[in-house]
């Protein structure tokens, strides 16, 4: 709307300056006229036809410009008014006698300026569109349009100037300016908004999350010494509290996530039958507790393997599933999995989770996806919860393109669906390795912990101390970097936010100045802004987030700080013997497969079967230049050394390769990645066929 007037207001000022140009050329050719009669006295007849012609030409040009509503002067070569109309009167308020004779510039704000205006019209002939203010009451805006009138020797005798009054127009424009400021303004204070919002949710996290690392974390420590029951049972009171204020900050957080639009879904092969039936399992002691039954309905007819983003189809079950447990207290709950379409590419699979509850009223069921909204006052007094759980919900529904809808009647149950797309696939896919037990046998390890405060320091202490592993503290930044100067370390445990230089900056001059590839770990609180990707960006490892989970931290201490030492030298008596580490773990198979034997022969045996072609395959594609071959080559090989239970080094070697492939980039690195990955290949097969003879012995 606005574009189009000011698109109006041009084609109007255009449209009138043409007007303006044919009035004076008109009033010019009068005053010509006029001053030609003067100059030749004609006589008689020839004298009483040109008068005539001229008196009806001069009443007819004198009507015009007096019906003008817009000033009009006519001036000499000096500048001084020789006439005007009754507008001219009517605008700047002084009578005609005394107009007559002053100068032109006396009349504007801006003498100069109006001088400058009539040289312009004696200089090239005519102006348009010349803005100028006459000084009246008011100070009325005019576009100033001229034109010179002549003799018949084309000599210049003077000037006809006709202003028009814009201040409608100017009006017009201030406020368009003013709306477009406006809206620029409104934009700006939303864009604020947004970022004060996210940054509130930021600073909330991180300050509940620390303290509560540390209340967690603590009881932990507490829960593995000996206790009676009752203090047993206080203090996994205590936890089972902390762990629901865990879970409503990550809502809030996911909540903050979606809106922001930075949630993100991943897009990896999984097995939606195991999934619903892990999801399931957690329910089992508040169902059997409330005494109900759970049926599951799954279609056979969809694939065993899906493409898509689990944590966050969990996420949606979970909270699904949860709502139903907790608002039924008799009765069943059911939870079906239908196949409704599927093509060559993908599936769309409906899944519902009725119950026999409480039910919702109908006036309540648009306004139960909303925001901290329940159905009712009293279902919050009764049953708790934020209202929280089914909005995260639709929004992760919505997200990835799906439906949800809900059908309920009240004290007799409710049914929520929804609709969701999944790729297919013909990768294989495989369960994540377990986080890594607590091995006491690793020892010597020294890690230095970057924090602030007192309390996660003796947490992370005490932590670590249980570990087996030796650590030193850090307040901030500056004294890790004077540490780590002085001493040698194999980790750090990076907090963000700190006195004096915090993490990121501390991570920057250890990576850019002092040159140390030293694993760093994030410990952060904020889990939910760009800290993530700015970890990643100043050179950090990894992350994990406050509450620290014991396990995922002893895992992700002992992954990165295990080098790939493929070979190891071992003197002997002067001599030097090459041992060459094993590729293959086979206390993971142990563990994977619980030591059945028949399923380790049968795992490695696929394993030995697939692998040898794969290499070829990715040997000659690489040969061929072959990029998507090699890619979907390596994609298939890739989670076959997490079954074999091989070093995550390897894994990484395999997916340098892939990222070259994307890229369609042959290098002499890519040749010596393919020659290492084929060359551990190798060896894997040997040490394979070496625990296959075992198995049978």
């Amino acid at each position: 709307m606005m574009i189009k007037n000011c698109i109006m207001l041009k084609i109007t000022t255009i449209t009138y300056s043409a007007f303006i140009l044919l009035f004076l050329f008109i009033v010019m050719v009068f005053f010509s006229l006029y001053f030609l009669y003067k100059k030749y006295k004609l006589k008689n007849s020839q004298l009483v036809v040109f008068n005539n012609e001229l008196n009806a030409t001069s009443k007819y040009t004198l009507s015009l410009i007096e019906a003008s509503y817009d000033p009009l002067f006519v001036i000499n070569l000096e500048g001084k008014i020789t006439d005007i109309n009754a507008a001219t009167v009517r605008v700047t308020g002084i009578n005609k006698e005394q107009l007559i004779d002053s100068l032109f510039t006396d009349y504007f704000t801006e003498p100069d300026k109006a001088k400058e205006s009539y040289e312009n019209i004696f200089k090239n002939g005519f102006v348009t569109d010349f803005p100028l203010t006459i000084k009246d009451h008011k100070l009325t805006d005019v576009l100033f349009n001229g034109a010179t009138y002549r003799d018949e020797n084309n000599t210049i005798l003077g000037a006809v100037i006709m202003t028009h009054d814009i201040t409608k127009q100017k009006a017009l424009e201030r406020e368009l300016i003013e709306s477009k400021l406006f809206a620029e303004s409104a934009t700006t204070i939303a864009i604020e908004s947004v970022k004060s919002k996210q940054q509130f949710l930021s600073n909330m996290s991180h300050e509940i999350r620390t303290p509560m690392n540390a209340i967690i974390g603590f009881t932990k420590v507490i829960l593995k010494t000996e206790l009676n029951p009752k203090q047993k049972e206080y203090l996994t009171a205590i936890k089972m509290s902390c762990d629901s204020l865990i879970v409503l900050i990550n809502d809030i957080l996911d909540l903050a996530k979606v809106d922001a639009g930075k949630m993100t879904f991943e897009k990896i092969p999984f097995k939606l039958a195991l999934s619903i039936k892990a999801m399931l399992h957690l329910f089992e002691s508040k169902i059997q507790e409330k005494n109900l039954a759970l049926t599951i309905n799954y279609d056979a007819n969809i694939p065993e393997i899906l493409v898509g983003d689990p944590v966050r189809f969990h996420q949606i079950i979970l909270n699904l599933v949860s709502n139903a447990v907790k608002f039924t207290n008799k009765g069943k709950i059911i939870v079906s999995v239908n196949l409704i379409a599927e093509d060559i590419h993908k599936v769309t699979i409906q899944f519902s989770i009725a119950d026999t509850g409480i039910g919702i009223k109908d006036s309540k069921i648009e306004k139960i996806f909303q925001n901290f909204q329940q159905a009712t006052s009293e279902t919050s007094r009764l049953f708790g919860g934020t209202g929280l759980g089914l909005a995260i919900v639709k929004q992760l529904v919505e997200a990835q393109k799906g439906t949800i809808q809900v059908e309920s009647e009240l004290n007799k149950g409710s049914t929520f669906s929804f609709n969701l797309d999944f790729n297919k696939t013909n990768a294989d896919t495989v369960l994540e390795p377990e986080i890594i037990e607590l091995n006491t046998d690793i020892k010597d390890i020294k890690i230095l912990v970057v924090e602030d405060m007192e309390l996660n320091q003796l947490l992370m202490k005490t932590i670590l101390d249980d570990f087996g592993f030796k650590c030193e503290i850090a307040a901030n930044g500056k004294i890790a970097i004077q540490k780590l100067q002085s001493k040698t370390f194999d980790i750090v445990l990076m907090d963000l936010q700190m006195p004096e230089l915090n993490g990121f900056g501390a991570t920057k001059y250890i990576r850019n100045i002092m040159k140390l590839d030293i694993p760093i770990i994030a410990l952060t609180a904020d889990v939910t802004t760009v800290d993530i990707e700015k970890c990643k960006e100043v050179g950090m490892n990894d992350y994990i987030s406050k509450p620290v989970d014991e396990r995922l931290l002893y895992s992700k201490i002992i992954s990165a700080i295990q080098k790939p030492l493929l070979i190891v030298e071992e003197k002997i008596e002067g001599s030097t013997i090459i041992e060459k580490v094993k590729y293959v773990n086979m206390s993971y198979l142990l563990k994977l497969t619980k030591s059945n034997p028949e399923l380790i022969t049968e795992m490695i045996g696929v394993y030995l079967k697939q692998t040898p072609s794969l290499v070829k395959t990715m040997k000659q594609s690489f040969l061929n230049n072959d990029w998507t071959l090699l890619e979907a080559t390596i994609h298939k090989m890739i989670p076959s050394f997490a079954i074999m239970g091989m070093r995550p080094e390897i894994a990484e070697i395999a997916k340098k390769i892939q990222e070259f492939a994307q890229k369609l980039e042959a290098s002499k690195d890519l040749d010596k990645l393919i020659q290492q990955l084929e060359k551990i290949c190798n060896q894997t097969f040997i040490e394979l066929e070496i625990e296959l003879n075992n198995l049978k012995k």
